[in-house]
């Protein structure tokens, strides 16, 4: 229960930290060095673990705050918290621990990867208290939590980003929270503003909106970043991805407005197999051109 209630399949958030280490091969380091590979490797894959770690705690302590209104949730109701299977101390006990032993190991790992971390967690723990409860804001929130793995990664094997990166995660985690927002409102069943206050502060319409406003924020900023980070290589080659992040947008929105998906969109990223082989194709086509032509 304890394993469940510290949701370990919503990890896969936490893998935006491998991003700086992607986007710095033959720049930061080369597959003809394995040492120096696998050692960079060894602690971005570290500093991934950290974050599931405190992100674990905050989960506790996010569900024992909103404990009595996921008891009125058709499928939070059966988180183990909400019902009952998991003590408030027990669950209090944990965070604490995961806390403390997490921030400990991110600063012994890096001290501002430790500085980065404490600014993630002391920003989610306001979140849960109370920024959550701000519509939009809380979007905004979640979207930089998105921003400071991205961050927490590039600090932890000490290379520098494009500022183009962290802009077109900002608008990729802000049509995310927005999908999720407008996935909670249409499965509330008529219950929006008992199972989560801030739902009552939106409708499906200004959502509709905001995701239209963010997708093309997404689309816009990922295509400047292929043509004119300075980091990337030289013959544009990077813009080939274009096509590829594209189509994934475009299933993700399907998703999102045909079957009210965003609710739960790790659970969407790792199930919906087209969605998941464009994320894998991405991914691989970003590596190719970096090796290839940098």
């Amino acid at each position: 229960n304890l394993l469940q209630a510290i949701r370990p399949r919503q990890w896969v958030k936490n893998a935006i930290i491998y991003f700086a280490f992607i986007f710095t091969i033959n720049e930061r380091w080369d597959l003809s060095e394995w040492g120096e590979s696998l050692e960079l490797f060894g602690i971005a894959t570290a500093a991934f673990l950290l974050f599931c770690l405190i992100s674990s705690g905050t989960y506790l302590i996010n569900d024992l705050i909103d404990a009595p209104q996921d008891r009125l949730h058709p499928l939070k109701r059966y988180r183990p918290i909400a019902a009952g299977l998991v003590s408030r101390r027990q669950a209090t006990g944990t965070a604490l621990g995961v806390f403390i032993g997490g921030i400990g190991m991110s600063f012994l790992l890096e001290f501002w990867f430790g500085v980065v971390v404490s600014v993630y967690l002391t920003l989610t723990l306001t979140y849960s208290i109370k920024l959550k409860q701000v519509a939009v804001v809380d979007v905004l929130v979640l979207s930089t939590g998105y921003v400071l793995r991205a961050v927490g990664g590039a600090v932890v094997i000490q290379v520098p980003i494009s500022l183009w990166l962290y802009v077109v995660t900002s608008f990729g985690a802000m049509l995310i929270g927005f999908g999720k927002r407008r996935g909670e409102l249409a499965g509330s069943e008529g219950m929006a503003s008992l199972q989560r206050h801030v739902l009552n502060q939106y409708s499906k319409v200004l959502l509709n909106r905001l995701i239209a406003l963010v997708s093309v924020g997404v689309f816009v900023t990922y295509l400047a970043y292929t043509l004119t980070a300075s980091n990337l290589p030289d013959n544009r080659t990077m813009v080939i991805t274009v096509p590829i992040m594209a189509s994934g947008l475009y299933r993700y929105l399907l998703l999102l407005y045909r079957n009210n998906a965003g609710e739960t969109p790790e659970e969407m990223f790792l199930t919906d197999k087209p969605l998941l082989i464009t994320v894998i194709l991405w991914l691989s086509t970003v590596v190719v051109v970096l090796v290839a032509a940098r």
